[in-house]
């Protein structure tokens, strides 16, 4: 009774001091803080919304910002205020989709990769290599290309772009580990190895994973306003943050709010989940926890 108390009492020090060196880092509180507001208006989308954002008014095209329309209209007399809210569901659909795609998929090859080693690593991450040799963008247009532009397709898209990230990163963290004590102890009692790679080297590596899937949600949700920018992102009248950016281009003269506005929503988001990246690894790495 006494051993399961001083269990507990050591888990909840583990976790008061990871909140402590979160709540230190003051970038990352702020990301944080930034990162949930984006997410809750995305979640209460309807309700923040003021006006419908697939409606037209073609007495209000191009108005600058008002009492009525905050952020001003865009060239179909569409609210873009109410548009910006509403495209916020789909890039964090996308990133945070697409990233967990990418995780799952990528983990485990990484992990199988590591493990086995010999014939079955060289031909995994030979394959990964060549992924990798593609720039992000070239490789999404590829795969964009094959499989078609709407929601479901991009988020394999960009999970199929994150998947290599994924998988170089959880074979690189396995090797490190898979010679220590805890894996040949498990491996010497005849244990499979669908459990050993999942009750003594996952949880190991998962920080590293998490951390990465953290920061690498702006890049999903950079790489989706870059696809919808050149026309292979979810089709307009759908709103998107890339795909407003981009019908802003041709009236930029005359109404820059349109793609100004929607380019800052990207800034900020990419910014605000990389501040709370950084935030993820300082809780869940122990020396800069200070330990």
């Amino acid at each position: 009774m006494e051993a399961t108390a001083s269990a507990a009492i050591e888990e909840l020090s583990v976790g008061a001091k990871m909140w402590a060196a979160f709540l230190r880092n003051r970038t990352a509180l702020v990301g944080g803080i930034v990162a949930v507001l984006i997410v809750l208006t995305a979640v209460f989308a309807p309700y923040l919304s003021p006006m419908d954002p697939l409606a037209q008014d073609s007495y209000a095209r191009l108005q600058g910002s008002g009492p009525v329309h905050w952020l001003g209209t865009d060239d179909f007399g569409r609210d873009v205020l109410s548009r910006i809210v509403w495209g916020s569901r789909i890039s964090l659909v996308i990133g945070v989709c697409s990233v967990l795609f990418g995780m799952v998929f990528g983990t485990l090859l990484g992990m199988i990769a590591g493990y086995y080693r010999g014939r079955t690593e060289t031909l995994i991450m030979r394959a990964i290599d060549v992924l990798m040799c593609f720039p992000d963008l070239v490789l999404a247009v590829a795969v964009t290309a094959v499989l078609g532009a709407n929601l479901t397709n991009l988020i394999l898209t960009i999970g199929i772009v994150m998947t290599p990230r994924f998988a170089r990163l959880a074979h690189g963290a396995l090797l490190t580990i898979k010679e220590r004590d805890y894996v040949t102890a498990a491996q010497s009692i005849g244990a499979s190895v669908p459990r050993i790679l999942r009750k003594h080297i996952l949880p190991n590596i998962f920080g590293q994973l998490l951390v990465a899937g953290t920061l690498w949600i702006g890049e999903a949700i950079r790489l989706e306003a870059n696809l919808a920018f050149i026309g292979l992102g979810v089709q307009p009248p759908t709103p998107t943050w890339g795909n407003m950016t981009r019908e802003g281009v041709d009236v930029l003269m005359n109404a820059p709010w349109i793609s100004m506005y929607a380019g800052l929503s990207i800034l900020v988001t990419i910014l605000s989940f990389n501040m709370l990246g950084d935030g993820v690894r300082d809780m869940i790495d122990p020396r800069l926890r200070g330990e």
